[in-house]
């Protein structure tokens, strides 16, 4: 009889679809690990608030996503369709991730604001979802982002820096919540066990995510010498783990290339290669014993699940998550000496609780933090019927 009430509660569960903006579709394993995650916060935070949340994804590859996740996705270039999509939702969200900034392009600011803002021509609510806002050189954007903004009904961001900038621009800081990543409330794939592992040998595991960024790529050269170095110190197995395809393949090789092969025995190289599912390369990272980074969500994937990392700063954002851990960057794309990496990441080898203990607390509280912004966001839609 309980069962049958359970189950018509949930057939008649009001429905609310949502429509989620970012950088999704591309194949970067941060960005689809933050979909992934807001999509598993909204559904959990649905089922405890009893409503259930309907997606919509705008994706490069509208295809590829639905397959992926299972949701309804349409094509973010496609102007008929996002506007369609919106018209027929209850509300956009823009995020996470580093949308609103220009050095990667001019171009990002005004498309997503322009996504924004064709949601509230169609008055619907906007949510700004764990964010990580800036660098924005050109001063031009700064009033057209406040004005886009002051219109949203929620505003999250993933650092104290994010929300300093937008107050700098005019956004009031008390209507500003600063959150951890979403990929922080990441879980695991089902049924770990029964997928394959990646080393069958006992040698400790050294997670290792690069990319391209110096165009000489001398912390690539010097990453490896410093890997190199660590490996004829104490036998170790350092897996590559790309996640932005193709280009960090390519960055991982010549990574691989440099470090060169061991004595037999000894230590071991190995690539993860075409790992597409988030979780997948969640699980990777869960099996290592140290995460040696310069992708963000290389470094958040390991602070998840609480394994210790060391993170190569090429960017603000890097600086910003390992301060909230109490940490600082081994390096940068400039400083990074070899000599330096090889003995932080056997110090930490070696006593890898003296690490996690002065951070485990802190790690637990943004793991709870990271699913606070999908409760605002679901509670709001509830409450608005």
């Amino acid at each position: 009889m309980a069962a049958g009430r359970k189950g018509l509660e949930e057939m008649v569960a009001p429905v609310k679809t949502i429509v989620i903006s970012g950088y999704y579709g591309f194949r970067n394993s941060g960005d689809e690990a933050v979909l992934k995650s807001i999509l598993t916060a909204l559904a959990r935070a649905g089922n405890e608030a009893g409503i259930r949340i309907e997606p919509v994804v705008l994706s490069i590859d509208p295809e590829w996503t639905t397959s992926m996740y299972g949701v309804k996705a349409v094509h973010r270039m496609k102007l008929a369709e996002v506007r369609s999509a919106i018209q027929q939702s209850d509300g956009l969200i823009s995020g996470g991730g580093s949308l609103l900034q220009d050095v990667t392009s001019p171009k990002t600011i005004p498309y997503y604001l322009g996504v924004l803002k064709l949601a509230q021509w169609a008055k619907k609510p906007t949510f700004i979802y764990a964010q990580g806002v800036g660098p924005v050189q050109r001063k031009i954007f700064h009033p057209l982002i406040k004005s886009v903004f002051r219109k949203a009904a929620y505003i999250s961001v993933r650092d104290e820096q994010s929300a300093d900038l937008l107050s700098n621009m005019g956004i009031a800081r008390g209507g500003i919540e600063v959150v951890p990543d979403p990929v922080m409330g990441l879980p695991l794939p089902e049924n770990t066990s029964s997928l394959p592992v990646s080393d069958s040998s006992n040698l400790p595991t050294i997670g290792v995510s690069v990319r391209y960024w110096d165009k000489e790529c001398r912390e690539l050269s010097a990453l490896a010498r410093g890997l190199r170095q660590l490996g004829e110190r104490q036998p170790v197995h350092i897996r590559l783990l790309p996640f932005h395809l193709p280009d960090d393949v390519e960055a991982s090789r010549e990574v691989m290339a440099l470090v060169g092969s061991f004595s037999e025995g000894h230590s071991q190289i190995s690539i993860a290669e075409d790992v597409l599912d988030p979780q997948q390369m969640l699980l990777e990272v869960s099996r290592c014993d140290l995460v040696i980074g310069m992708r963000l969500h290389s470094l958040i994937y390991a602070a998840s699940r609480s394994i210790p990392l060391l993170g190569i700063s090429y960017d603000p954002k890097i600086d910003h998550f390992l301060k909230r851990l109490g940490s600082e960057p081994v390096g940068n794309t400039t400083t990074l000496a070899a000599e330096q990496l090889a003995a932080e990441a056997e110090r930490i080898i070696k006593a890898p609780m003296e690490w996690l203990r002065s951070r485990e607390a802190k790690i637990r509280e943004l793991q709870e933090e990271a699913r606070r912004p999908a409760e605002r966001i679901v509670h709001y839609l509830r409450d608005k019927g």
